[in-house]
């Protein structure tokens, strides 16, 4: 019995498939674009790709991330908190406090045996998401594949104070002026980013276990900084595992919602537009 996750994010697409077994038997990813449907296909194609398997064989798919209504192939679409919060208690069962850095959003939630129990959302401003620390590199000349390499060369960060994302390029720009090292200026970018973090952490009134999700988590310089302001140790997915979560925690809940109809537990009214290829 296999089911799939889809996680139609921002940046990226991420589709995971679950088997009963309780594992991970293949992913994909690939960058999100404009045409949502086509992103969440090809990611999900992906993933069957790699687990060797077609797509009669999953028998649940569920959609998560902002685009999660774009998925025509959905048997059911939840939202990424709770996803996150399924995904985060899978990798780590005693999971409470959950912080999602993701391309466009931040997102700080308390949970409670996978379940979301509160949370706070920073989307307002591009200052306190991933897009910020990407949009840096690129003002250096430096792709989002060298961000890792460059930051883990710094000495010391440089201060990058302002909460608007127009302001903060300024400092950024003023620091290059300055003649600060790039690889200080990303520093500071990230530290800027983590301080924001922390303060949406505590509106949620965090407690360990900490794990830490999304893309910008799989730069190790970033985990250091948000472990260092929490004075805590943190979790983290392993690999490229950390951008895959609310993948896996749509995965797990289809599972679960597939689990519980085989059981006749309630009566599946969900509305799937049609699979994108044969039953």
């Amino acid at each position: 019995m296999y089911t799939a996750g889809i996680d139609v994010g921002s940046t990226y697409t991420k589709a995971a498939i679950f088997g009963e077994d309780g594992r991970i038997v293949g992913r994909g990813m690939i960058n999100t674009g404009f045409r949502l449907a086509d992103a969440a296909l090809k990611a999900y194609r992906l993933a069957l790709a790699q687990a060797g398997l077609g797509e009669r064989h999953v028998q649940y798919i569920v959609s998560t991330g902002y685009g999660r209504y774009q998925v025509p192939f959905r048997d059911l679409q939840v939202t990424d908190l709770s996803a996150q919060a399924r995904g985060a208690a899978f990798f780590f069962p005693e999971t409470k406090t959950v912080l999602d850095i993701g391309g466009q959003t931040m997102k700080a939630s308390r949970v409670d045996t996978g379940k979301v129990k509160s949370f706070r959302l920073n989307d307002k401003c591009a200052a306190g998401t991933g897009a910020f620390v990407e949009k840096t590199a690129r003002y250096m000349s430096y792709k989002v594949e060298e961000i890792g390499p460059l930051v883990a060369t710094s000495r010391e960060p440089v201060a990058i104070s302002s909460v608007c994302a127009v302001f903060a390029e300024s400092e950024v720009i003023n620091h290059v002026s300055a003649g600060a090292t790039p690889a200080d200026i990303m520093h500071g970018a990230m530290v800027s980013l983590v301080d924001r973090s922390v303060q949406l952490m505590k509106r949620v009134q965090m407690e360990p276990e900490f794990t830490l999700v999304g893309g910008i988590l799989r730069f190790e310089t970033m985990v250091r900084v948000v472990s260092e302001k929490l004075r805590a140790e943190v979790n983290v997915p392993p690999g490229d595992l950390v951008q895959y979560t609310a993948a896996v925690g749509a995965a797990i809940l289809a599972q679960q919602r597939l689990q519980k109809r085989k059981n006749g537990e309630f009566e599946d009214r969900s509305s799937k537009m049609g699979r994108p290829g044969v039953n």
